[in-house]
């Protein structure tokens, strides 16, 4: 298997090769100096770190304990702002960067590793500085009231996803409790949430495989310390008139009754006082039918980007995933967004004014993130189309399960059950949701591209008619 192609990758996209000698000095001496300014010392806070295995650029480090009938989180975030000159030479970079890209075969960094790797990460018993929150919540893990500062913290314990809960550590004890307690109040609100798996790349001796990562509840819940922290986040700022939000329009009706018809195609059973928050939250993401709808789903969710605003709430606020206004503010190692988002509300909770440069840099924000969102996603799905021709370059002319996702005039959008591909389906009259039997037609390593066909077998399905495995 030759993986040079993902230097290719690298190649197609012009992706930066190190970081430039006179930023990466100036990151080098923030290193070297102990962050400028007054702090709090948080080291007694017992904080852990959540991430996958053998993660080094530690944004996020938690602590929840119980207060009366409710709850205080403890979220501390690393604090690049402590180590980046604004305007300077890191910062100008970093702006062109917008933010860290993931290959399988290493990152291209927002930051220089010597910073978010090292001194500004939050890496087990090494005190580093952050923005730390105070969350406090109620009994139903409400939000009651939350406050941003400048610390020093130590985290006590760098865990992993997949046995972060049964190491039994005492600082995320009450991360099931609340974490509960938050997705129950989100679908209250009415977030539409699509808990798709991941398709991945893994290392595979000297080459690589396709795998799925189903999300599991440490995930879920870890996720919604953070959206706690970004909805506290963006209240901060609209009080304050002042900050840069993560936006989604609202939920058009006319695509929830084009859903709900969707829903009946593929007989799935949704009430009609039930509403499409409530529904979705309650269907079993392993089943094909339900992967099929939530790609339909994802129609809903259109039209996101960064809305900022400097003396007047703006006119939208709200982002439709999650119900409520919200902000990016808890990962500014790997996305540049988050450390200006995090500069404004540390100065409105220390009752100072938001600093010029942090103002004069707000309204360039939206255009470098969105060139970067798109970067990445581009260079993403490069990745995957570059693997999935590997392990299917010997296999022209196989047959594969597959499951119908999307259909289009011509052809559909079909997953392949093992190995895990996403890819196109020739053919006319697919139904989503049915599963099929494919022929792999062609493999182009050049181009990344694999082509199926479908066969005149069908699969019968769990719970009638036609389906599989699937996923996006």
């Amino acid at each position: 298997m030759d993986t040079s192609a993902f230097h290719r990758v690298r190649q197609d996209f012009s992706l930066p090769d190190g970081y430039p000698r006179p930023a990466l000095d100036e990151a080098e001496r923030a290193a070297a100096t102990a962050p400028a300014g007054p702090r709090r010392d948080a080291t007694d806070i017992p904080l852990v770190t959540i991430d996958p295995p053998g993660a080094r650029d530690l944004d996020q480090a938690m602590a929840i304990e119980r207060v009366g009938d409710g709850y205080r989180v403890h979220y501390a975030i690393a604090d690049v702002g402590a180590f980046v000159v604004p305007d300077g030479e890191l910062d100008q970079e970093a702006r062109r960067r917008g933010q860290t890209l993931y290959l399988p075969d290493g990152k291209v960094p927002l930051h220089p590793p010597v910073l978010s790797e090292a001194v500004a990460s939050l890496l087990p018993d090494q005190t580093a500085p952050a923005a730390l929150w105070t969350i406090d919540l109620d009994h139903r893990g409400e939000l009651v009231e939350a406050r941003v500062d400048r610390a020093l913290v130590r985290s006590r314990a760098q865990l992993e996803y997949q046995t972060a809960l049964a190491e039994g550590h005492e600082s995320i004890a009450l991360l099931p409790e609340v974490g509960k307690l938050r997705r129950e109040r989100a679908v209250e609100r009415g977030a539409v949430e699509l808990q798709l798996p991941d398709q991945r790349v893994e290392r595979d001796g000297d080459g690589w495989r396709l795998a799925l990562r189903l999300r599991n509840n440490t995930d879920a819940w870890n996720a919604e310390i953070s959206l706690l922290t970004g909805v506290a986040a963006a209240k901060i700022m609209i009080d304050a008139r002042i900050g840069v939000l993560r936006t989604l329009p609202p939920v058009d009706p006319e695509a929830v009754e084009w859903l709900r018809r969707s829903a009946v195609t593929l007989g799935l059973d949704w009430p009609a006082a039930t509403p499409v928050a409530r529904f979705l939250n309650g269907l079993d993401a392993a089943r094909p039918k339900v992967m099929a709808l939530y790609m339909d789903a994802t129609r809903l969710l259109r039209g996101a980007g960064y809305t900022v605003f400097d003396g007047a709430e703006p006119e939208l606020s709200g982002h439709a995933g999650i119900a409520a206004p919200y902000a990016h503010v808890t990962a500014p190692l790997r996305r540049l967004v988050d450390r200006f988002a995090t500069e404004v509300c540390l100065a409105v909770c220390a009752g100072e004014p938001v600093p010029e440069w942090v103002r004069t840099a707000l309204p360039t924000l939206p255009a470098l993130m969105e060139a970067s969102d798109g970067l990445a996603a581009k260079v993403d799905r490069a990745c995957l189309d570059q693997v999935e021709a590997w392990v299917l370059a010997d296999r022209v002319g196989e047959e594969f399960d597959a499951v119908v996702l999307r259909v289009g005039a011509e052809s559909a959008e079909v997953f392949v059950v093992e190995p895990p591909v996403l890819a196109k389906c020739a053919g006319a009259g697919l139904a989503e949701g049915a599963a099929i039997r494919v022929r792999l037609t062609g493999v182009d390593l050049d181009r990344r591209r694999v082509s199926f066909a479908p066969t005149t077998t069908l699969v019968p399905g769990r719970d009638g008619g036609t389906e599989g495995n699937a996923r996006d």
